[in-house]
């Protein structure tokens, strides 16, 4: 697999380039100078024609916004050459830096030409902006699917062979080998879905839901997502029906190879938490640990596992969309709207993370060529080992043990946690 925007080895070279930095700057100066021309223009075009109807329906009430002065002040507190408000500033409002915000803008905008006639639909939906609720919900709904369109293809990918090689060299240091991040399950909470549908969608919770499943690794990208079961399945059907082991029994994923107690394996494992199955590519806590080595074993588990509940938690601190229960019908709209807080959370992490860190060294891993077998029944029952490989229960268990072992050895003497 070639290198991608959410790879170690792309991100390494793309934010340590001056190139970069003078693009973002002159895109910067692009968009202000046509924020400043689109709104002088709007202005105008208000005053020569204000008078001259009074509102789309005749006999409805016409609201007074006051666009023109929300849209001044909205330019002059982030977008001016110099701004009111600072940097920091923000990235506290808008979740993400100016430059990263002004490049998605700027992709958005060549992608689709709605946003070019209409500014207000890449702003956010709230007093700020004064923006009747019809446009706000249409302009989101565009938008989300632009953004899906335009950055799908780079920051919902599997990881490579360096993404994996790295994510191993991590989770060996965390004291988990063979670890490639945790999985987990959310629900979005769906406020008005369609009565005929309420129980199919109804969970633990009793309301209807939307079930979002995910793999985080510990600085919070999310590698998997799987988003659109309806809340009455648990994580044990969500998994079944998901994608993510797909490649790996299709024998086509990126090698995974360590050893533990002088024992090597070839297949990654995901944390996870009781409910899931006893596969050998997931490794569950023990509910009741009995014994220093098993409890030992159960805290570092936890402690890992909480990389996907931490994603979860920043994801809905950063879209408050998401956060909340959803209050719109069409369920590919709400898919839409998942994903594109998945493609920009990726983003901002790409855009913020810190190279310095001591577990950031990678390791280079030359792209697989993958040799398919010929024959159609040869490779279906091929197919077949690596599936009932993927689901032993056996390895399961004896993958938990040599870990708990590991675990003993490396932090028992002197270094309980």
């Amino acid at each position: 697999m070639n290198s991608h925007y959410g790879s170690s080895s792309y991100l390494a070279s793309s934010f340590s380039s001056s190139n970069n930095d003078d693009y973002y700057d002159d895109l910067e100066k692009q968009v202000v100078c046509q924020i400043t021309t689109r709104n002088n223009f709007c202005i105008a075009q208000h005053q020569n024609n204000e008078g001259s109807h009074m509102g789309s329906i005749p006999g409805h009430m016409v609201v007074n916004r006051d666009r023109e002065n929300a849209d001044r002040n909205l330019f002059n507190d982030y977008f001016a050459e110099n701004p009111r408000f600072s940097a920091l500033m923000f990235r506290r409002r808008f979740r993400m830096g100016r430059a990263l915000f002004l490049h998605i803008y700027d992709a958005v905008q060549r992608h689709d030409n709605y946003f070019v006639q209409r500014r207000d639909g890449l702003d956010a939906t709230d007093e700020y902006i004064k923006i009747g609720e019809s446009t706000a919900l249409e302009s989101l709904k565009r938008f989300c699917h632009a953004v899906f369109e335009v950055f799908g293809t780079s920051y919902l990918l599997s990881p490579n062979a360096d993404d994996v090689a790295r994510l191993l060299n991590i989770g060996e240091s965390r004291g988990f080998p063979g670890m490639l991040g945790s999985l987990d399950c959310m629900h979005w909470k769906w406020k008005n879905c369609p009565t005929a549908w309420g129980g199919q969608y109804a969970g633990r919770s009793g309301s209807p839901t939307i079930i979002l499943e995910v793999v985080a690794d510990y600085n919070l990208w999310i590698w998997h997502a799987y988003f659109g079961l309806p809340g009455s399945n648990n994580d044990i059907n969500v998994l079944e029906a998901s994608h993510l082991f797909a490649d790996l029994a299709a024998g086509i994923s990126p090698p995974a190879n360590y050893v533990i107690k002088e024992k090597e394996y070839n297949m990654g494992y995901y944390l996870a938490d009781g409910i899931h199955p006893k596969w050998s590519t997931i490794v569950q806590t023990i509910r009741e640990p009995l014994g220093p080595k098993k409890q030992l074993f159960a805290r570092k588990q936890e402690a890992c596992k909480k990389d996907v509940e931490r994603a979860f938690g920043v994801l809905q601190s950063r879209f408050a969309v998401v956060a909340g229960p959803t209050r719109l019908w069409n369920k590919m709209i709400l898919h839409d709207i998942m994903t594109s807080c998945i493609i920009m959370h990726n983003m901002i992490i790409e855009d913020e993370r810190d190279f310095n860190a001591p577990i950031e060294e990678r390791l280079e891993v030359p792209n697989l060529e993958f040799e398919m077998v010929g024959n159609d029944d040869a490779r279906f029952q091929e197919f077949l080992a690596r599936h009932r490989k993927i689901k032993d229960n056996d390895a399961h268990i004896a993958l938990r043990n040599a870990l708990i072992e590991h675990l003993w050895d490396e932090y028992s003497i002197g270094k309980l946690v």
